[in-house]
C-alpha cells in the first residue's frame, strides 16, 4: 500500500507541502472508544482542529517512536504479538500519571505486506495494546531507515564526517525525500488518534526530527515534545550537514527538546546560535530559547533503567542456575566484562587492545584475568559492520594466541538471552566501556542494580559516553589512548573491596533513584510547565516547508491597518510623530546608512504638516543625523537614545543628560581596546555621549562569551560611575545613566503639553529593545496626563515578535508605504487649506 506521503516525496523535499487535512476519507479514531478499535469517519478540519474545544478533560500521552514496543511473529499464517519488556518506551509509563492514557505510534519490527493485512494487524494492535502502526513500503524503508538514518545522521551525529563516498556515505537527496516521506506517514498516524487540545505528544530520537513541523503545521498549540537518544554533534560537525537549517527549525516546533547530557545540549544551543542567530537564556534553572513569541525549553535529563524489570531478571537468571554453572565455569578467575553492539563507535576493538596492554605491563593478571566480550546483533545494515566484526576476531584470535593457554579473551557473537545477561553482570568484578561515542549507554547502570548482592563494582567508562558525567565514581578513560585505558584495567582488577563499596553505593544510590520512570514523570512535569500559556496567546503560522513556524504573541498585538490609521490621522488636530531610524526607516543590513531621496520626501511631506511634530528617535550620533536629516527644518533629532535633542526649526542642540562629566570614557575606552584587539571582528564606535562595542562581524559564540566578560569586567570598575552598562544584539554599550528613548519622549510630550499643545494623535514606530522604552513611555505618558484624554496611540513595532507595541508593521518597507500614505493624507489637506486661504 503506497501512501500519500510517499506519492508525493519529491514535493515535499523541495518545500512543496501539500495542503492538509482536506481528504474526507481518511478514517480517524475518537478521543473516547465505547469499544476498542471503533473506527469513525468525519473530517479532519471539522474534528482535529485545535480551535475546537474538547469535551473530555483528561489529558493523554501519544508516544511516537520508529519502533512500537511490541514483539511480533506470524506463525501459520496467524499473528502473534506481545509487550517487549526491554523497551525503554514501554517502560517509559512507569513515570505518568495511574490515570493518564497512552498510545503509541510507530513501525513493526516485521513486514506485514497487503492492504487488507495491514488493516487487520492494525486493528488486532489498537484493540489489545493501543499501537497505531506505520507501514512502509519496502523501497521507502529501505531509504529512509537504512539510507538516511543510519548511513548519513547516525554517522554525522556519532562524529563521523563523509570525507570519501565509502566513509559514511555523501548526502543523497533521495534520502533526504524519503526521510521526510517517512516523516509524513507517523504524522499522518498521529493525526488520526490525536486530540490536539487533550493530549501530549513526545517524539522520539533522530529518525522523526522534523515530524514537529507537520505537526506544528497542522495543530498550531499541540503539547509536543522531543527527546534526542543519540548525540548531538559539534556545530562545526553539524554544520556540514546540507540540510542542517531544516532540521534544526524543525525541532525548535517543538515545545521542549530534551538530551542526556549538557554537552549534547550545548551543541544543539550554539549550532542555533551560529545559523539561526538564537540566544538561549537560563531562568530559575531553566533554559529556553525565544522562537518567534514562543519559548522552546532544553531539558537536560540522562534517561534511567528500568529497576524492576532488572531486579525480576536477575531472580530469573538465579532460578535457573545461570548465575552458579557461570561461577563454576569461571572459577578462580577475575572476570572484566564488555557488552556492545557491533557497532563501529563502540570501541570493541580498542578494548581488546587495552586488555592485551595490561597483560604484557601487570603479568600477574596473566592466567587470572580474563575479558568476556558478549556482541549483540547489529541494529542495522550500519557502515562498515563486517569489517568492524572481522578486525575484532582476528584481534581476540591474535590475543588468546599470543598468550597461549591462559586465553585472556572470551568472545561471544552468538544471541544470548537476557537472564544469561544478568548472571555475567553477577560475576563480573568489573565493566569495560569503551566506546568512543554513545548517546547514552546503559550497560553500566544494569550492572550496578545486579551487583547490588555483592554491594561492590568497579567501572571502567568511556568519557565519551551519556550516562559518564552521572558515574563520578567510575574509572574515566579516554578509550583512544589504549596505554592508558590499559592501566585503568589494572587499577580496577588491584582495588581494594572497601573502595570498591564506596563507589558502588555511590553509583546505587543514584541510579535506583534516577530510573527511567523518574526520567519519564521529570519530562512531562516539563513540557506541562513550558505549554502552561499555550491557549492565552495568539497563534499563527508562517513560513513554507520546513521554514514554517507559529508566531506566538499577546491577543492585543495586531497589525496596523493603513486604512484605520490614515482616517485617524485625518481626524487628529495635534499629532506627534516619533520614528526609529536603523531597522525602521531603513533595513538593518542596509550598506549606505543615509536616508533615501524617497525617506525623505515623505518625511518633509509630514514636517509640512503644521499638526505634525516628527521626531527621529535614534541610537546614532548627532553629527550624522544632523547632516543627512538638514534638508527638512522642521524635523526634530533625538540622537544617541536621546541625550542630545534639537527641537523642530531650531539648530541648535541641547542635552537632555544629567551628568556632562565624560572622565568614565578614559577608563572605558582601554578596556574595549583590549578586548577588541583580542576579538576579531569587533570594532568601537565613539559617540559624544557614549561608547559601544559591537561584535556582529566577529565569531557569534566568542563575540557571545567575550561581551558577557566585558559586561561583568566593565560593571566592576564603572560601579561608582553615574553610567549604564548595557548589552544588545551584538553590542556592548556604557552611557550616561537615565538615558533612554523613553525618558527623552517623555521630554517631548511634557515640552508640547506646557506650550499648550497636548497631542491627540501619537505614532510611534521602531524595532529593536531600546524602543521598548519608547513604547513603555507612551503608555506612561497617557497616565501622567501628558496627551490629551482621548488620544489615538499607535505603538508599532517592526516585524512579529514580542513587543510593549500593540501593533506591528512586517518590515521597512510597509513602515515607509504608510508613511508615505500618511504623507498623501497631509498633502491633500495642505493643498485644501491653501484653496481655502485663496478663496478668502
Amino acid at each position: 500500500m503506497i501512501s500519500r506521503s510517499y506519492t508525493n516525496l519529491l514535493d515535499l523535499a523541495s518545500g512543496n507541502f501539500p495542503v492538509m487535512g482536506r481528504e474526507r476519507s481518511r478514517r480517524l479514531l475518537p478521543r473516547v472508544m465505547t469499544v476498542p478499535g471503533n473506527v469513525s469517519e468525519f473530517d479532519d478540519d471539522d474534528q482535529a482542529s485545535s480551535d475546537n474545544p474538547s469535551s473530555v478533560s483528561s489529558d493523554r500521552m501519544i508516544i511516537v517512536a520508529n519502533r512500537l514496543p511490541l514483539k511480533a511473529e506470524r506463525l501459520n499464517g496467524t499473528w502473534s504479538f506481545a509487550w517487549d519488556q526491554d523497551s525503554l518506551y514501554l517502560q517509559l509509563k512507569d513515570g505518568f500519571p495511574e490515570d493518564m492514557e497512552v498510545l503509541y505510534v510507530g513501525s513493526l519490527s516485521v513486514d506485514v505486506v497487503g492492504s487488507h493485512e495491514q488493516e487487520h494487524v492494525a486493528q488486532i494492535l489498537l484493540e489489545k495494546f493501543k499501537c497505531v502502526p506505520a507501514f512502509f513500503p519496502p523501497d521507502l524503508q529501505s531509504k529512509f531507515y537504512h539510507g538516511f538514518c543510519k548511513r548519513q545522521l547516525w554517522p554525522l551525529f556519532h562524529y563521523m564526517l563523509p570525507f570519501s563516498p565509502a566513509n559514511g556515505g555523501r548526502f543523497d537527496r533521495s534520502m533526504w525525500e524519503a526521510y521526510v516521506a517517512a516523516n509524513k506517514l507517523f504524522f499522518q498516524k498521529v493525526v488520526e488518534v490525536i486530540n490536539p487540545d487533550d493530549d501530549f505528544v513526545w517524539i522520539h530520537d533522530y529518525h522523526l526530527m522534523v515530524l514537529p513541523t507537520f505537526l506544528r503545521r497542522r495543530f498550531n498549540r499541540i503539547r509536543m515534545g522531543f527527546f534526542l537518544h543519540s548525540p548531538f554533534p559539534s556545530s562545526e560537525v553539524y554544520r556540514s550537514l546540507p540540510v542542517r537549517e531544516e532540521i534544526l527549525k524543525a525541532l525548535l516546533n517543538s515545545d521542549l527538546i530534551g538530551f542526556h547530557t549538557f554537552d549534547y545540549a550545548r551543541h544543539f544551543l550554539t549550532c542555533c546560535s551560529r545559523m539561526l542567530g538564537l540566544e538561549y537564556q537560563s531562568k530559575r534553572g531553566y533554559i529556553g530559547l525565544e522562537y518567534y513569541g514562543r519559548t522552546v525549553g532544553i531539558k537536560i535529563m540522562p534517561v534511567g533503567i528500568d529497576m524492576g524489570r532488572i531486579q525480576s531478571v536477575m531472580r530469573d537468571s538465579e532460578k535457573e542456575g545461570k548465575v552458579m554453572e557461570l561461577e563454576r565455569r569461571y572459577e578462580g578467575k577475575t572476570v572484566l566484562l564488555g557488552i556492545d553492539d557491533m557497532d563501529i563507535f563502540k570501541g570493541i576493538n580498542l578494548k581488546l587492545l587495552a586488555m592485551e596492554q595490561m597483560l604484557k605491563q601487570h603479568s600477574t593478571w596473566r592466567g587470572k584475568a580474563v575479558l568476556v566480550q558478549i556482541v549483540n546483533p547489529a541494529r542495522g545494515k550500519g557502515i562498515d559492520i563486517e569489517k568492524t566484526r572481522g578486525e575484532i576476531e582476528e584481534t581476540c584470535r591474535r590475543i588468546n594466541e599470543e598468550f597461549g593457554y591462559h586465553q585472556p579473551i572470551v568472545y561471544i557473537d552468538t544471541p544470548i538471552s537476557i537472564t544469561e545477561i544478568n548472571a555475567y553482570y553477577h560475576i563480573a568484578e568489573c565493566v569495560v566501556v569503551t566506546a568512543v561515542r554513545d548517546g547514552m549507554n546503559l550497560t553500566p547502570y544494569e550492572y550496578i542494580v545486579c551487583r547490588q548482592g555483592a554491594k561492590k563494582s568497579v567501572l571502567v567508562a568511556s568519557e565519551f559516553i551519556g550516562c559518564s558525567p552521572s558515574l563520578s565514581g567510575a574509572i574515566r578513560v579516554n578509550p583512544w589512548n589504549v596505554e592508558a585505558t590499559g592501566e585503568a584495567l589494572n587499577e580496577a582488577l588491584s582495588m581494594s573491596d572497601g573502595e570498591k563499596r564506596l563507589r558502588h553505593e555511590k553509583h546505587y544510590r543514584y541510579v535506583s533513584t534516577h530510573d527511567v520512570a523518574f526520567w519519564s514523570r521529570s519530562f512531562l512535569q516539563d513540557l506541562e510547565r513550558i505549554c502552561v500559556d499555550h491557549f492565552k496567546k495568539r497563534c499563527w503560522g508562517m513560513g513554507i516547508s520546513f521554514g514554517f513556524r507559529v508566531v506566538a504573541l499577546d491577543p492585543n498585538f495586531r497589525k496596523l491597518s493603513i486604512p484605520l490609521i490614515v482616517s485617524d490621522y485625518k481626524r487628529a488636530k495635534s499629532r506627534g510623530i516619533l520614528l526609529d531610524y536603523d531597522g525602521t526607516l531603513i533595513p538593518q543590513n542596509s550598506i549606505n546608512k543615509a536616508p533615501s531621496q524617497e525617506v525623505m520626501n515623505f518625511l518633509a511631506a509630514l514636517c509640512e504638516d503644521k499638526k505634525n511634530s516628527v521626531f527621529i528617535v535614534s541610537g546614532r550620533g548627532r553629527e550624522s543625523l544632523g547632516e543627512w536629516f538638514s534638508p527638512c527644518r522642521n524635523i526634530g533629532i533625538a540622537a544617541e537614545h536621546g541625550y542630545f535633542l534639537k527641537w523642530p526649526g531650531s539648530e541648535k542642540w541641547e542635552t537632555c543628560g544629567q551628568g556632562t562629566d565624560f572622565g568614565w570614557m578614559q577608563i572605558v575606552e582601554p578596556v574595549m581596546k583590549q578586548y577588541t584587539e583580542s576579538t576579531d571582528g569587533s570594532s568601537i564606535e565613539v559617540k559624544d555621549s557614549a561608547l559601544v562595542w559591537q561584535y556582529r562581524d566577529a565569531d557569534p559564540g566568542f563575540g557571545s562569551l567575550q561581551a558577557k566578560e566585558m559586561l561583568e569586567h566593565l560593571e566592576s570598575v564603572l560601579a561608582n560611575e553615574p553610567v549604564a552598562v548595557k548589552s544588545g544584539h551584538y553590542i556592548v554599550e556604557v552611557k550616561p545613566q537615565g538615558v533612554s528613548k523613553g525618558y527623552v519622549s517623555e521630554k517631548i510630550f511634557s515640552s508640547m503639553a506646557e506650550e499648550g499643545k497636548p497631542v491627540d494623535f501619537v505614532l510611534c514606530i521602531g524595532d529593536d529593545r531600546s524602543d521598548e522604552d519608547m513604547f513603555e513611555a507612551i503608555g506612561n505618558a497617557m497616565s501622567k496626563n501628558l496627551l490629551c484624554g482621548d488620544a489615538l496611540v499607535f505603538a508599532c513595532t517592526v516585524g512579529q515578535k514580542p513587543s510593549k507595541a500593540k501593533y506591528y508593521l512586517d518590515d521597512t518597507m510597509e513602515v515607509r508605504s504608510m508613511l508615505e500614505s500618511l504623507a498623501e493624507a497631509s498633502e491633500a489637506s495642505n493643498f485644501s487649506m491653501r484653496e481655502l486661504d485663496d478663496a478668502l
